[in-house]
């Protein structure tokens, strides 16, 4: 089953927005960071977002959230509100 990571930022624009958007396009994810899917959400009229990571296993999550918790404040969205792990009950795309 796999693992979601959510994290939920406040102050977090849309100019923050389009700029990590533009660094993760150009550049790489972080060394030894084994997730298989990233979503963010944004709310840009209460400037709140979510990021939601997937990871496959217990220990890819483990490492993940040491790689993501270690990360400089400045590379984040905005300011961490909650960080809370899921087990991924279901999923579907259409």
């Amino acid at each position: 089953m796999a693992i979601a990571r959510v994290v939920s930022f406040e102050g977090v624009s849309k100019d923050r927005i389009e700029q990590m958007k533009r660094e993760m396009n150009e550049g790489q994810p972080p060394e030894g960071l084994d997730a298989t899917e990233l979503v963010v959400l944004h709310d840009p009229e209460s400037e709140k977002s979510l990021a939601i990571v997937f990871f496959e296993t217990d220990e890819a999550y483990r490492r993940g959230d040491e790689i993501l918790d270690a990360m400089p404040a400045g590379d984040t969205p905005g300011k961490r509100a909650s960080v809370t792990r899921y087990d991924v009950a279901m999923r579907m795309t259409t």
